[in-house]
């Protein structure tokens, strides 16, 4: 990376985002990373782990489900009681503290689940009854995925309204925002796409009412926090967690369209196979909804700093998104600012366990 792009880049400059001014363009992705306490309570070492990471112009939490149904994953926090607001406090108190911004992502997982992590050994719930390929991380380890149960038609409006509940918790735990998760094939991503959604209700079959679950959550949510402080996180080529649908361009650009109805803050889109490949098979061109799209643009998946300081120069991005590289370099805005070398990322600690490789990564020596 040349000195002159290092310089005249606004990557790390301040930017108005809704309400709020950001202290760059950067943003430390969602990751899960399975530390929840019993209950779904955040980690007591949440607070701690997000505080290093407050140089962040954006922090979107980790993926945060808004009931013990929406619940996929072993030891991920809840947004759907007091004791886990209480939680939450802590953490958003410790991003206020350092000057940060911290949005909480809203997740309901679907058929992306197993007995063994919902209530009362239930079915997990989807659109259809089509069983994922892979396997569910519960507290025993990794188990397949079992055919789920489709959801009833007047059950809907009870997951909507689980949403709207979760929103409001998100609001009084003192967060700035929250995010739709509507990527990564899970509950809503399952009923935009065909391949996962065989409904023959008004949820199901045409392009409208396979899009009808997502703008009814939004509407929801913006109830409580108005279209400047929400956001959409969609992966419109990836097929993680076993998601397809026949023509991602048509659904994904209409999906597009119907979201800027709502005047929403952002636009969060996963750039190909998500953790993955930026170019995919069959894929289209995203900057398509990038151009779309009435707001600002969060571009994800395999960022590195010569690639954000070119997509940002080139307009393609309002702001960039960075995952894994924030677990290990909880100063990775100063690294990428300095062009400094990053800390390697240990895998076996990426999920579960307590402070080792979670609030343990070195800082730069100043």
């Amino acid at each position: 990376m040349s000195s002159s792009s290092k310089q005249t880049s606004d990557l790390f400059q301040p930017v108005q985002f809704g309400p709020y001014k950001l202290s760059n363009r950067i943003v430390m992705a969602p990751l899960t990373r399975s530390r929840a306490q019993k209950g779904d309570i955040p980690s007591l070492l949440a607070p701690e782990y997000y505080r290093q990471r407050a140089t962040a112009g954006l922090i979107i939490t980790e993926a945060t489900q808004i009931s013990p149904q929406g619940k996929g994953y072993a030891f991920t926090p809840g947004i759907y009681n007091s004791a886990q607001v209480d939680g939450w406090k802590s953490v958003t108190e410790a991003i206020h503290k350092e000057g940060g911004r911290i949005f909480l992502q809203l997740w309901h997982v679907g058929r992306i689940s197993h007995p063994a992590l919902q209530p009362n050994g239930e079915l997990p719930v989807a659109p259809s009854a089509i069983k994922p390929v892979g396997n569910a991380f519960t507290e025993e380890g990794f188990v397949p995925f079992v055919t789920p149960r489709a959801l009833e038609t007047n059950e809907i409006p009870g997951i909507i309204e689980q949403y709207r509940v979760a929103s409001q918790y998100a609001l009084d735990a003192g967060f700035d925002g929250v995010e739709i998760h509507a990527a990564n094939g899970y509950l809503i991503d399952q009923f935009l796409r065909d391949g996962t959604n065989h409904r023959t209700d008004t949820y199901g079959g045409s392009l409208e009412n396979r899009t009808k679950l997502l703008l009814e959550v939004t509407a929801a949510i913006i109830t409580i926090w108005g279209a400047e402080r929400v956001g959409v996180r969609l992966s419109p080529i990836s097929p993680a967690n076993d998601i397809l649908d026949s023509d991602p361009a048509t659904l994904f650009t209409y999906v597009v369209e119907q979201l800027n109805q709502f005047g929403l803050l952002y636009l969060h889109l996963i750039e190909g196979d998500t953790g993955g490949a930026r170019q995919v098979e069959n894929g289209f061109d995203l900057q398509i909804l990038r151009r779309l799209f009435n707001g600002i643009y969060i571009g994800n998946n395999g960022y590195d700093r010569e690639l954000a300081v070119t997509a940002r120069q080139q307009g393609l991005v309002d702001l960039v998104a960075f995952g894994r590289l924030f677990i290990s370099n909880p100063d990775l805005v100063e690294r990428l600012q300095r062009a400094t070398p990053l800390n390697k990322l240990d895998t076996d600690t990426l999920y579960g366990g307590g402070a080792k490789g979670y609030i343990d990564y070195p800082f730069l020596i100043k």
